[in-house]
């Protein structure tokens, strides 16, 4: 398989963690959605990532839709409940943190590619996050399992990882990183794993 993407996207890390926790082979294509656009609309011609080109030559793409094909092939050693309460409880969560990082990526192009930036779009943005972090922060304090539903990583887990970091990278001095206290710790003891270690690439701002 072929992961296109680089690892500092939160959508591309978490598939790429995923993966790696899943000990899926793949070949990383860490292209760039403004540098090599063309060879990415060769594959995806939204010119998103990230892009998933399995052995046969059929393309996926959203990290969602990809996860689940992931999940699919490794049946019970799949990163969520195959279904009830238990997978729901997953979706959420990591719909959450994933939503939080689609806001996050806005506010990132506001800033890069708009000459007049709209303060009002950013802050609808800023709120957007906040409001979602504090109702994750409250809920993982009532837990005090290592990780979010027990002593396993899920796709949740790694999402919430994946956004705190591209939030301190790309938002740190927006965001007072001390207001998530346990999401941030919860990220820290993912980021220690080496699954994160070993698919990490610092942000830097598009120009």
């Amino acid at each position: 398989m072929i992961l296109i993407g680089q690892y500092d996207s939160p959508f591309v890390r978490r598939v790429a963690v995923a993966m790696r926790i899943l000990d899926l082979d793949y070949e990383h294509r860490p292209w760039s959605t403004f540098s090599d656009v063309d060879a990415l609309a060769a594959y995806n011609p939204l010119r998103r990532v990230p892009t998933l080109v399995l052995d046969d030559g059929e393309v996926l793409v959203d990290s969602a839709a990809i996860l689940d094909h992931l999940d699919e092939i490794e049946g019970d050693g799949a990163l969520i409940p195959p279904k009830g309460s238990g997978r729901r409880a997953v979706l959420r969560l990591a719909a959450l943190a994933m939503g939080t990082c689609d806001k996050m990526v806005s506010m990132v192009y506001e800033r890069a590619l708009h000459e007049h930036v709209s303060d009002g779009w950013l802050e609808r943005c800023r709120l957007q996050v906040g409001a979602v972090l504090d109702l994750l922060e409250a809920e993982r304090a009532s837990r005090s399992t290592p990780y979010w539903f027990g002593e396993t990583v899920t796709h949740g887990d790694v999402a919430v990882a994946c956004a705190m970091r591209f939030l301190r990278e790309a938002h740190g001095a927006t965001f007072d990183l001390a207001r998530w206290p346990r999401l941030t710790g919860l990220a820290d003891r993912c980021e220690g794993l080496e699954a994160f270690r070993t698919t990490v690439q610092p942000f830097i701002p598009p120009a």
